[in-house]
């Protein structure tokens, strides 16, 4: 098993930690052995009771899974991004409920305390979260505002020296489960200082917060999510993240940047998997006691997923080498997303259709992930606003350079 302790070198500043190549290579061989040998087997389990098996969850936290991205000196692993997306693409293997387990302590939640915290709040949450004694939520989405954080409604105004937090939350994902909530408010209208977005640390026991039911969603069995209420809840002035209102909105846009390069490497992970569950089909299945593999137009199908899985891997390493050396964090990110997830899905809607009638079925595993890959196109911002992303800057980096 991975232990918490992996040697390494620790960086500060904008520059992430990263364990050395050795061990990372140990990391990420547990993992894969992990996810083939103890999660697969396990699929329908997870998927039919829509949960993980807590002795699966017990493995994930003694291998150090819920803090690989947070660095060593809060009790993490300390993976960089560029080493992130070798892991996701391992994780992504499997059912998503496994990832989506510890997803957000790594990801958007937990690298908004990475990135923004004070040295206290990080103190407080981030070696607990690390070992998974405690699972962060990013709460950010609203019925009103999902793919763009600006015009969001929740609000936390000041009362003698603490901070009131009023308003609804969406599509929470870990939000079941959450001991915290890393909360999105508006403490004023935008205007020329900037959003007016603050983002605060609430303890899912305080008073005025209450989780809904669970969603009942298409897929991603196993992986839940529910709306979160907030009523009057009282947080002290320590709560507010960084100790400035006006971190909020830049921290949600770097944790969701860095998130989308992760979810990129995820969809190439699933994309894998269907990619191999279609070439194993079509070896063994026979039609008229010929191998299906051996027709041509099955063998441009298996081609067409063969490409989009290469093509998505070299653009998500290539997106997370640009993320590290700070050269791009606006374009590369979002078109990581973009390619990726919309590759997924077609490569899942190409397994299905190799497999034929029984790739309609349930327990077999491109039904699962035909219908898991489709929620990929839409978090961490969905494909109609990558494109925007990536459009708006490159004519706003053109329109500087004249």
């Amino acid at each position: 098993m991975i232990g918490l302790c992996s040697p390494g070198r620790k960086e500060r500043g904008s520059v992430t930690t990263a364990v050395d190549d050795d061990d990372f290579q140990h990391i990420l061989a547990q993992t894969r052995q992990f996810v083939r040998t103890a999660v697969m087997p396990r699929e329908q389990e997870i998927l039919d009771q829509d949960r993980v098996p807590d002795d699966l969850r017990d493995q994930a936290k003694k291998m150090g899974l819920f803090g690989y991205a947070i660095p060593q000196e809060w009790g993490g692993l300390g993976l960089n991004l560029a080493q992130d997306v070798e892991l996701a693409m391992e994780l992504g293997y499997t059912s998503l409920a496994l990832r989506s387990m510890f997803g957000t302590n790594n990801g958007i939640a937990g690298q908004v305390l990475v990135g923004f915290g004070t040295d206290e709040q990080k103190a407080r949450w981030l070696e607990a979260m690390a070992v998974g004694d405690v699972v962060a939520s990013f709460a950010l989405t609203e019925a009103g505002a999902g793919s763009n954080p600006s015009g969001l409604r929740t609000k936390a105004v000041r009362d003698q020296g603490d901070w009131v937090i009023s308003g609804e939350k969406r599509f929470i994902t870990n939000a079941p489960v959450a001991d915290l909530f890393v909360v999105f408010a508006r403490t004023r209208p935008a205007d020329d200082a900037g959003p007016g977005i603050a983002v605060f640390l609430v303890p899912a026991d305080t008073a005025g917060v209450e989780v809904g039911a669970k969603d009942a969603k298409m897929g991603q069995e196993g992986a839940w999510t529910a709306d979160v209420s907030f009523t009057d809840v009282r947080m002290p002035a320590g709560a507010l993240i960084g100790g400035s209102e006006d971190i909020g909105y830049r921290a949600a846009m770097t944790s969701l940047a860095r998130g989308r390069i992760h979810i990129a490497a995820l969809a190439v992970g699933t994309a894998q998997r269907a990619l191999d569950e279609s070439v194993t089909y079509a070896a063994t299945a026979t039609q008229g006691g010929t191998p299906i593999g051996n027709f041509q137009l099955v063998q441009a199908m298996l081609a067409d997923q063969q490409t989009g899985v290469m093509a998505g891997r070299a653009l998500v390493r290539e997106a997370a080498r640009l993320w590290l050396t700070d050269e791009d964090r606006r374009i590369a990110p979002s078109a990581a997303k973009l390619f990726c997830t919309e590759m997924a899905g077609k490569v899942a809607d190409l397994a299905v259709q190799i497999h034929g009638g029984s790739g309609y079925m349930r327990e077999v595993p491109v039904e699962r992930i035909y219908r898991d890959v489709r929620l990929l196109r839409l978090y961490e911002g969905t494909s109609e606003i990558q494109r925007l992303i990536v459009g708006s800057n490159l004519v706003k980096a053109e329109q500087r350079r004249h």
